[in-house]
């Protein structure tokens, strides 16, 4: 008898181990969204015990080469996390798909989700859902401000330039501290199209995006103005602390830098890792008050491994719900500091007035989602251009008509 009961408790655990549908979600290396991610799988496997969720991670610049790798060759993930701007050329590419109408209501999303999420969609169908959104704003070292005798941030440019000058220290010729951490392939690309370019009083693209427009009389003048920084004022040096994240080493870590522009993103790791008074600031304006910022998002998608059988397609599909829903984006908030997606959690007036997330959360209000059809290219672009003025000496003017030429060309092939 006992024999028999022993057979029969194998063969139920065996056919509950076969029953067990297994998806893989993908994501770039970024120490507290992995941390994040962890924990979401953690709670959606105890309540979904008939689902395994395999995580892995790549190296940022290397991972959507990984993807393009791995899709059509029918491997890797099921559900994989991406830019927004990256959407466009994944779309064509096939690397994801459509979500699909039987698990995700195209109406309750439009109604859920903050509207500059609507660049999860192509041609107007949904193709992902974030867990958060991001803006911009600016990152200051308050310990060094009061050093340089200043009592808080700088809410005008005049006021930034000021104090990133008095900021900066030097050693005959070699720069010790620097007031700013400049970083085009960070964020500052972002900066100068979307915030200082519109604040100057031009516009980067036209209302579809469809022309490039930045290369306009106050285009110009904010170019002008942001690689002043470095050629002119001299609080910003290229590449000061070496690296993709330098300068946010050399803000949270090094304390060599004393202010950033840096996304919602970064909020956890600060915390985690400064050992200095710290505050967050919306970002700058000109004397006229103009506000703008960019706004941003990594979003979730199904690929085409997910629609190979039906269990498949549903398990992602829960997946991709339980990680993009307001519990998970509480979580999120918690552990990376990136803002809910939803327009309910980001109305929260407690949320709104906190003396870190409140600036970004503001700053949803006026940010500005630009929508890409090649972002890595219309990031060299620009990133070309500053590095053509801050390193080569060519004149403001010139690099920038030469960004909106080589601009256009990408916007015209992929269209």
């Amino acid at each position: 008898m006992k024999r028999v009961l022993l057979l029969l408790a194998v063969m139920v655990g065996f056919g509950m181990a076969a029953a067990q549908t297994t998806i893989t979600y993908w994501q770039y290396d970024y120490a507290t969204r992995v941390d994040a991610m962890n924990q979401l799988i953690a709670q959606f496997e105890a309540e979904n015990p008939d689902i395994k969720v395999v995580h892995e991670t790549f190296p940022y610049d290397g991972y959507p080469a990984q993807v393009a790798a791995s899709i059509p060759a029918g491997q890797g993930p099921d559900v994989a996390q991406l830019f927004y701007g990256w959407l466009p050329t994944w779309q064509r590419a096939g690397y994801v798909v459509p979500l699909p109408e039987q698990y995700f209501d195209a109406a309750a999303l439009d109604e859920n989700f903050a509207p500059l999420v609507q660049a999860a969609k192509v041609d107007g169908t949904w193709y992902g859902l974030p867990t958060a959104v991001r803006s911009l704003a600016l990152f200051y070292n308050l310990d060094k401000l009061r050093e340089a005798g200043f009592d808080g941030p700088p809410a005008t440019w005049d006021e930034f330039v000021e104090m990133a000058t008095a900021m900066t220290v030097k050693q005959g010729n070699r720069f010790v501290e620097v007031g700013y951490g400049f970083a085009p392939t960070g964020q500052d690309h972002h900066l100068v199209r979307e915030v200082l370019v519109r604040q100057f009083g031009g516009v980067p693209y036209n209302d579809d995006y469809s022309q490039v427009t930045y290369a306009s009389e106050e285009g110009v003048e904010a170019f002008d103005f942001y690689t002043s920084w470095v050629t002119e004022h001299q609080f910003a040096v290229p590449e000061f602390v070496p690296g993709n994240n330098g300068y946010r080493d050399g803000f949270r870590v090094l304390e060599n830098i004393a202010m950033i522009v840096d996304g919602s993103f970064a909020i956890g790791d600060v915390q985690r890792l400064a050992e200095f008074e710290w505050g967050v600031a919306e970002l700058p304006t000109l004397d006229n008050g103009v506000k703008s910022n960019f706004g941003s998002f990594f979003m979730n998608a199904l690929t085409p491994n997910a629609t190979k059988d039906p269990a498949k397609l549903e398990a992602a599909a829960k997946f991709l719900q339980f990680v993009t829903s307001d519990d998970a984006m509480k979580l999120w908030l918690d552990v990376v500091g990136e803002l809910p997606a939803s327009r309910t959690l980001i109305a929260d007036p407690e949320l709104a007035s906190d003396p870190v997330y409140g600036p970004f959360v503001r700053a949803l209000d006026y940010a500005h989602a630009t929508v890409f059809v090649d972002e890595s290219g219309q990031r060299d672009v620009m990133v070309d251009a500053i590095n053509a003025v801050v390193l080569q000496g060519q004149d403001p003017a010139a690099a920038l008509e030469s960004a909106a030429a080589a601009e256009q060309l990408l916007l015209d092939a992929n269209r």
